[in-house]
């Protein structure tokens, strides 16, 4: 994660994964001390996120010393590259962007952000380039964890390196970071992933005259124009990440195929695991699945011979690991946020992490 001082690959031996261990150093310890109060709060918001496309934070801890102080915190581990990287083997290749593809980020994107922005508080992320969003094996986008406006001031360096600069809008800097920011930043990489590559002289920034380019290069008006709206110089007129979800360019009405899945991942706790598998089993595929009748005309008929049962699978996987997330409802808003106390320094040698309280689950039809 770029401003990250140190970060190691660890392995949590309680639960057998491996986890990004993070720390952010603080040389003045006076400073620390001011915002210690603000930071564990905002840390504290940070460990309940829970979305399936944003980096899950799973612990954090505060190891203060003598003359300086650093921030402990323990994240999920992304195997696969940066968008940025995919974007670049994708153009090495001298292949084009899918706009399926593109349309599937921009709402897996989107999702997380109308989720953090709708916590109350809003959670700022602050720091969105095509470098701290991750692309897995299997299509699903995460954004990396929001970093606590408080602790921006030591990754300023990096979030100021030359050519991320024209990822941040121009109040940047000059206003406290609101949510436009996150939506100016968005658009950028919307761009970027259309484009490929905005095209930038070695090291050094990003020119007006490259975003031009790559802005005129789109051939989808309806694109270009979704594009415009999250790029706009007034923050106040940037649309929200909610709205731009029902913008004409990603709005579709979900399939019920879609909708069936979400419900039945829903409700799976009801079901075996091997559900699909113990179904099929013993089903005779020449049997008629649904029929339509058509007047004066043979019935149209489909059979579960016509049924892949794999691909099917294959689909209610990448449904339950939040691939196809359902975003044209008014889904229910975050809970408030906690204000709980952070949990006391421990021992890094001894942090664990915490075993959730066993509770009864619902098990009837």
């Amino acid at each position: 994660m770029p401003g990250i001082q140190s970060t190691f690959l660890a392995m949590d031996t309680e639960e057998g994964v491996e986890v990004v261990w993070n720390e952010l150093h603080f040389t003045d310890k006076k400073a620390f001390k001011a915002h210690e109060e603000k930071i564990k709060t905002m840390f504290e918001q940070l460990v309940v996120v829970d979305h399936p496309n944003i980096v899950k934070l799973h612990k954090y801890w505060l190891d203060v010393k003598d003359s300086k102080a650093r921030v402990i915190f323990i994240t999920e581990y992304v195997s696969s590259g940066s968008l940025k990287q995919f974007l670049k083997k994708t153009k090495k290749n001298h292949k084009a962007m899918n706009a399926r593809a593109w349309k599937r980020w921009c709402t897996q994107i989107l999702s997380a952000l109308s989720f953090l922005h709708s916590c109350d508080p809003p959670i700022i992320h602050g720091n969105l380039t095509s470098d701290t969003i991750f692309i897995q094996h299997n299509g699903l986008i995460k954004i990396g964890s929001a970093i606590p406006d408080d602790l921006r001031s030591p990754i300023r360096i990096e979030r100021e390196e030359q050519r991320n600069l024209h990822f941040f809008p121009p109040e940047y800097g000059h206003v406290a970071d609101g949510t436009a920011v996150d939506i100016f930043s968005f658009g950028m990489c919307a761009l970027e992933m259309a484009v490929l590559e905005i095209q930038s002289n070695g090291d050094s920034r990003v020119s007006e005259e490259a975003i031009a380019r790559a802005r005129h290069s789109l051939d989808d008006p309806n694109m270009r124009d979704f594009i415009l709206g999250c790029l706009l110089l007034n923050p106040d007129k940037r649309p929200t990440a909610h709205n731009l979800l029902f913008h004409q360019v990603l709005f579709e009405v979900h399939s019920l195929k879609l909708l069936a899945a979400h419900c039945f991942i829903n409700n799976q706790y009801l079901m075996p695991e091997n559900v699909v598998e113990e179904n099929t089993k013993w089903l005779d595929l020449n049997m008629v699945m649904a029929e339509i009748r058509l007047e004066g005309r043979p019935a149209v008929q489909w059979r579960y011979s016509e049924v892949s049962f794999l691909e099917l699978d294959k689909f209610l996987e990448d449904v339950r690991n939040g691939i196809y997330p359902l975003m044209n409802f008014a889904a229910t808003r975050p809970q408030l946020l906690p204000r709980a106390l952070s949990q006391p320094q421990e021992d890094p040698q001894k942090a664990k992490t915490p075993t959730p309280e066993p509770f009864d689950v619902e098990t009837r039809k």
